[in-house]
């Protein structure tokens, strides 16, 4: 690969040093056929001196088999044989290259309505979106289709690049016109930052360098654009959440818990709630594989040390107490089908979401939306590339925000619990009932879990923290679990829960309140105990666990 124009040849060391801690821009490309995705592309990493000899050897041959005139830059990333054959862009293709502000990752996503998975796969993590349109005929439904799923994928940035303006004879009317009829239709969708570009992908007009040709615009090229569009303001630097993907314990001296930050800022003697248990703490201190430091931010991957000993797994999550997320098992989101097979209401379905697994189903099809023309339709099942609003119902609670709010929290992928295949993404538009991570159990809840037998646990006097994190515990692993805390009538309540098949975890206010659970409850059926972890042990032998006993200490 040959240095971009301008900068001097360095050694292989000084040019990773220079290029170390330059930012990192994920764009996504996405038109009709023949609109010049590809030829895009192909320009902008030609003209930018972004490609290797030997893809440019294979090039110019390949070009030679298709009797095509000139270099044809398409090639560089149509890979695929039916691709080059039928003259469209099937699989997501991604291409990386570098300027000296900014490195670049290019997902060219498949147009067609056929692929819409793709695109949605491909533009996921993208930054930036460049809708093609062709200036020979506008504004097309397509073009409104591929607008309409980046500002669902929450894409913060959109260009739309006006292509073959050389067939047009570069008139400014025709870039005016389309202009308006964009915009119009973007506030619609709630496009969010637009940027409209004249351009000629076929001659380099505006790509990588201003064009004479278009002496009426006045904004910059399409890759000066990519170059100092601002990337900061789309970090979510607010609200932390942290989801544990690991738990260190490498020796008695060293509990850690690993994981990438979906967003926000933690410090060095933050305050955070450990969910789903409540447990509060503060950050001792952050860890990295280059020493400790003070603060981390979005999206680093550090491991964070806690103050207190508290019982913390894969799939929980720490926040700043004072900026919690939603935690619901009902929520509304967007889907974008995968699957050849339908989907179909109240199958069952794994869901991942930040770092947890559960079981979840769709309890509902609100509405499938039609990606052309934004009507919504009544449907039974979800077809493949299908996108519709439903109803999720998951096992345990998720801790999330609205996807708009918080990408990494509020996406989730739905995935066959036999096969292991991906079935469909999610965006999660708002919870359908109150937050309960941290409050009590409801009655809904109880009577949703069963299978075990009845068990009182005793916990500590005074221990009401360690029964409500041992009762969301053992909930989340689907068993039905009451917490008895300052009852009036303290044998009843005890012997009633017992009764019903639950788990009752008591809370005894002195010896006495002890003295009074012994005598009510059977001594095969009573267990003491001072730690998340013990209940869980203890508790496992009254009836199958619906998920892994695993986890750091107790508490």
């Amino acid at each position: 690969m040959t240095a971009p124009q301008g900068v001097p040849v360095q050694t292989a060391e000084e040019w990773l040093e220079a290029t170390a801690h330059t930012e990192l821009l994920r764009f996504t490309t996405a038109g009709s056929v023949d609109d010049g995705k590809s030829t895009l592309i192909g320009r902008l990493l030609y003209d930018s001196k972004g490609v290797y000899e030997d893809q440019l050897a294979s090039v110019r041959k390949a070009t030679r088999n298709l009797s095509t005139n000139g270099l044809d830059l398409s090639l560089l990333t149509d890979g695929l044989r039916a691709e080059r054959e039928q003259g469209i862009t099937i699989d997501v293709a991604y291409r990386y290259f570098s300027t000296p502000r900014r490195k670049f990752i290019i997902a060219d996503t498949p147009g067609h309505e056929q692929y819409t998975r793709n695109m949605a796969t491909g533009a996921s993590t993208a930054n930036l979106a460049i809708v093609l349109i062709d200036a020979r005929y506008g504004v097309l439904p397509q073009s409104r289709r591929h607008a309409f799923l980046a500002a669902l994928l929450g894409i913060p940035h959109l260009v739309v690049a006006i292509n073959k303006m050389d067939l047009v004879e570069f008139r400014e009317e025709v870039f005016l016109e389309i202009r308006e009829e964009f915009r119009a239709f973007a506030a619609q969708i709630d496009a969010g930052d637009v940027t409209f570009i004249p351009i000629s992908a076929l001659d380099g007009d505006n790509v990588v360098k201003r064009s004479e040709r278009t002496p009426w615009y006045e904004g910059p090229a399409l890759l000066e654009h990519l170059e100092t569009v601002p990337l900061s303001s789309d970090l979510n630097l607010t609200e932390l959440r942290f989801p544990v993907q690991y738990v260190i314990r490498p020796n008695l001296d060293f509990r850690g818990f690993a994981g990438q930050l979906a967003s926000g800022v933690i410090r060095r003697g933050d305050g955070v709630t450990v969910l789903p248990s409540g447990r509060t703490s503060r950050v001792q201190k952050i860890v990295t594989w280059d020493g400790e430091l003070e603060e981390a931010f979005a999206p680093m991957s550090v491991t964070v040390c806690l103050e207190d000993e508290i019982d913390i797994s894969r799939g929980d999550m720490l926040a700043l107490t004072e900026k919690l997320p939603h935690a619901s098992q009902r929520f509304e989101a967007t889907v974008v089908w995968m699957n050849q097979k339908p989907l179909a209401p109240n199958r069952t379905y794994l869901i991942k979401q930040t770092t947890q697994v559960t079981q979840a189903r769709v309890r509902e099809i609100r509405y499938r939306i039609d990606v052309n023309t934004l009507v919504h339709q009544p449907v039974s099942e979800l077809e493949l590339n299908g996108i519709g609003v439903v109803s999720v119902e998951a096992q345990r609670p998720l801790f999330f925000d609205p996807y708009r709010q918080n990408r990494a929290t509020g996406s989730f992928i739905l995935i066959d619990p036999i096969t292991n295949e991906t079935l469909g993404a999610g965006m999660i538009l708002q919870p359908q009932a109150a937050p309960a991570a941290l409050g009590r159990v409801t009655d809904a809840e109880r009577r949703a879990a069963r299978g075990h037998g009845p068990l009182a646990i005793c916990v500590p006097e005074g221990r009401g923290d360690l029964a409500r994190g041992l009762e969301r515990r053992l909930f989340g692993h689907g068993y039905a679990v009451h917490v008895i805390e300052n009852a009036e009538h303290l044998r009843e309540a005890v012997r009633t829960t017992l009764a019903a098949g639950l788990i009752a975890v008591v809370v005894p206010g002195g010896a006495e309140e002890l003295d009074v659970i012994r005598g009510a409850v059977p001594a095969e059926l009573l267990v003491r105990v001072e730690s998340v972890r013990e209940g869980m042990e203890e508790v496992a032998r009254v009836g199958p666990m619906q998920g892994p006993l695993t986890g750091g200490a107790g508490i």
